[in-house]
Formats: C-alpha cells, structure tokens, sequence
C-alpha cells in the first residue's frame, strides 16, 4: 500500500530513509499536467539539499519532439502526449544518472516551444536526482520499463476539477484567449491527465498536491 503525504518536509524524509541501488538516489515526481511536479521538484530539492544530500532536478520535458516531426507525423495538436516525446532516449538518461559523470540532459525552452540539447548537467557531487515528469510511471509500451530505475516512486494526486483550472489558468498567462485556453486544457491537457490517472503503475508515496 502506498504512503500518503501531505507536506514535503515528510517527502524528504521519506526520500532520505529510502535506499539506493546506484550511487545516486533516483527519485520520480510522476504527476498530471498542472499538478505541480515542478514547484514540488524544486522544493525537495532545496530541502533535500540543505539536510546534507545534495539534490537537482532532472525534467522529462527535454524529451519533447520537435514540432517539425510532430507535424510530419500528424501529432502536433497532441504535443504532450505520450508518443509526442523520445521515450527511448529519455531511457538512455535515466540508465545514465546512477552513476556516470558527467551527465548531460536537454531541457525544455517553453517560451520558444524547443528542446535545447546539453543544456542540463548533473553535478558530480550530486546524491539524489530528482526526476519529474508526466509519464514516468506510466502502464504503457516504451513507459512502465522505466519503473525499474526508481529507488523511490511518488505520484502527485490532484482532482481533475482542480488541474483543469490550473490548466486553463497555465494558458491564459500564456496569453491565449480564454476561449482558446478551455480548448487547449479540455483538448489536450486533460485527456493526457485522465490517461495518467486510469493508467498508472504503483507507486511508494502518493503525495496530496491539490493545495499547492
């Protein structure tokens, strides 16, 4: 049975008493669109690092394809969904941060809507990697192989009333009317939200994200 939390005080602990099968502790926010993995990500990290184990944030959003083969295949309305990333790719990283150094990882330039390659490195004196992402405990193909890598699994558990004003409220700050910003959450957000929630793996910690 899965641990609630509530606090990320009690998310560093748990993160902290939880063994490691590489040198590095791999840990995975594994959460719908809008529920907070990277504020979440961020914060434990800080946490995490001030109590002695030095942590940094490793996001899936780097894996995004380019919107010239999201085009090319017909997908690019759907940009967020599962087969809209390099999932095999995003597999080669995470066999890499156990362990190797230097570690380099793309990272995602949301306002230019582009993957920027070698645009993260990991730390070699980093102890905890924090990856959050969409997918990563994911029950589907080229998806639930990466469970395996996690020394520890948390999901963020939100309300689908909850993320879907996050949602709408995420693309009105980017500027879209509040026509297109319904559209684009009701879309395509949502129906990947309701994805992760009907199809996820087990998870350790299920952490209660709905008033952060």
């Amino acid at each position: 049975m899965s641990l609630r939390l509530d606090s990320v005080d009690a998310l560093a602990e748990q993160v902290l008493a939880t063994p490691r099968a590489s040198s590095r502790r791999l840990v995975a926010l594994a959460g719908s669109p809008g529920s907070g993995k990277s504020t979440l990500a961020e914060k434990l990290a800080q946490m995490l690092t001030t109590r002695g184990a030095k942590a940094q944030v490793v996001p899936m959003d780097g894996f995004h394809l380019d919107n010239r083969i999201l085009t090319a295949l017909d997908l690019l309305d759907r940009k967020g969904a599962p087969e809209t990333f390099d999932a095999t790719g995003f597999a080669r990283l995470m066999q890499a941060l156990g362990s190797e150094t230097p570690v380099y990882y793309p990272l995602f330039d949301r306002t230019r809507d582009i993957a920027i390659a070698g645009a993260g490195q990991l730390e070699g004196d980093c102890d905890t990697v924090i990856v959050e992402g969409n997918y990563l405990l994911l029950d589907a193909d080229h998806w639930r192989s990466l469970s395996a890598f996690w020394d520890l699994r948390v999901r963020l558990d939100v309300d689908l009333a909850t993320l879907r004003q996050r949602l709408i409220d995420r693309w009105l700050d980017e500027g879209l009317t509040e026509h297109a910003a319904i559209a684009r959450a009701e879309g395509n957000d949502l129906r990947n939200a309701q994805l992760i929630q009907s199809h996820s793996l087990p998870c350790d910690v299920v952490f209660d994200a709905s008033g952060s």
